[in-house]
């Protein structure tokens, strides 16, 4: 049966006003049917759902998540965490997002194909995912965590097959290229690799470069031929020039990119995705590790602090990039337990641009980098209704983003499967029996 959401305002993820008494048909197969202004009556096979007072828009998307870490990372990486507990905690982080409004999520960082299965097959809370598998990185890259002591050729030891394999180490174009088709194997959607050093890996420094040209351009080329592409995490601007010589599509956190850079991004059509949230999560697990001194405690607490600077320079980059024409994306980036905080980026970017640019930045755009556009991210007819209705409006206060009790509905396909008023819509959760 056909569904009118009626009489409420449309924040259409393009950019465009809010545009009040807005009516939203979602018809039987999930997408949307019409969209009128004015009044709509039901009618056979139609229904009519009251929602004034509230605020339509996409379902939002995380472009950069680590659900394959949902566990304390740390003691998840000395493998104090039992498999049964890692399971749990990311079909928790799953379900979370879906409660928070996010209707998909780029997952770059561990993350194995089977869980994106079960939720596509119903047998799991969550939204749509995209997985790029384990990151592709250099022995002692960024992405290589685990004791400091531990020898490479124990690295894979961490790994939860069908779960969970946080990186592949990869040294020369032929190792990578076959890191990257046992990726795409194991149903990976795009390609994920690391060409500078990074935080949460101690031992590595984001000013240092990774992998060669001749190694990322062997993964791009792996990519292209599935009809794909490759992200990189990258923070200094000879890692993404590197990147964008070698042929990726998209850069992650991009800390330092200047004007020459963003330039040649947005001529090569090269997408940025900044990530602000982390060092609020890094915060708080310096104080953990200042309260329980140990062993090694000195570097993490080294490399975390790395963590304020480099955020700050994302927060200047974001106005360089926006001139120079690069399609600015939003990720949460966070790891560990607290992933149902992910909507904390769109409050952290609307402080460095405004609500608006952060909504786009988290539906449109965030669907164009994960070239999903012509079937979410934007309320058009005819697209996916991943939808959701909001109390308050969030691009009068973007704090609604991070306050669930202002999620009234959230829509997945046209079905509703969180919020406040799901059980008025007669339904909870999308798990079907076993």
């Amino acid at each position: 049966m056909a569904t009118w959401y009626a009489n409420l305002t449309l924040i259409d993820g393009t950019g465009a006003a809010p545009k009040d008494g807005v009516s939203v048909r979602i018809d039987d197969d999930g997408t949307i049917g019409a969209i009128e202004h004015g009044a709509v009556e039901a009618a056979d096979g139609v229904d009519v759902v009251d929602c004034a007072g509230t605020f339509l828009t996409p379902g939002l998307i995380d472009a950069h998540s680590h659900l394959g870490l949902a566990s304390e990372i740390d003691a998840s990486m000395r493998l104090d965490v039992s498999v049964a507990e890692t399971a749990r905690d990311i079909f928790v982080a799953c379900s979370d997002a879906l409660d928070a409004g996010f209707t998909t999520i780029r997952d770059v960082g561990g993350l194995e194909g089977a869980v994106p299965d079960l939720i596509s097959r119903g047998r799991l809370r969550g939204p749509r995912v995209l997985t790029s598998g384990p990151v592709q990185c250099q022995t002692g890259g960024h992405g290589q965590m685990g004791p400091l002591w531990e020898p490479s050729d124990l690295f894979d030891s961490h790994e939860i097959l069908g779960l969970r394999t946080t990186a592949m180490l990869g040294d020369g174009p032929d190792a990578i290229r076959r890191n990257v088709r046992e990726t795409f194997r194991r149903g990976a959607d795009l390609i994920k690799m690391c060409v500078t050093g990074g935080v949460i890996t101690v031992g590595t420094d984001p000013r240092d470069t990774q992998l060669t040209i001749p190694e990322i351009r062997a993964a791009v080329e792996e990519a292209e031929a599935r009809h794909t592409y490759v992200t990189v995490h990258a923070h200094n601007n000879a890692g993404v020039r590197a990147a964008v010589e070698a042929g990726v599509k998209c850069v992650e956190h991009g800390s330092e990119i200047d004007a020459e850079v963003a330039d040649l991004m947005a001529a090569n059509d090269v997408a940025l995705v900044p990530t602000l949230a982390p060092r609020e999560i890094l915060r708080e697990r310096m104080r953990r590790i200042k309260e329980n001194a140990g062993h090694g405690s000195d570097a993490y607490l080294a490399q975390f602090a790395l963590a304020e600077s480099l955020v700050a320079g994302m927060q200047e980059v974001i106005p360089i990039a926006r001139k120079a024409g690069v399609l600015i994306g939003l990720g949460a980036d966070i790891t560990g337990p607290r992933q149902k905080e992910r909507a904390m980026e769109l409050v952290l970017r609307a402080a460095v641009e405004d609500p608006m640019a952060a909504l786009v930045s988290a539906t449109r755009d965030n669907a164009r980098i994960c070239r999903l556009d012509d079937r979410i991210g934007t309320v058009e007819v005819g697209k996916i209704a991943d939808l959701c209705l909001w109390s308050r409006s969030p691009v009068e206060d973007v704090n609604v983003f991070t306050d669930t009790e202002q999620l009234a509905l959230v829509l997945q396909g046209g079905m509703p499967v969180a919020g406040t008023r799901v059980e008025q819509a007669g339904v909870i959760g999308r798990v079907q029996p076993a």
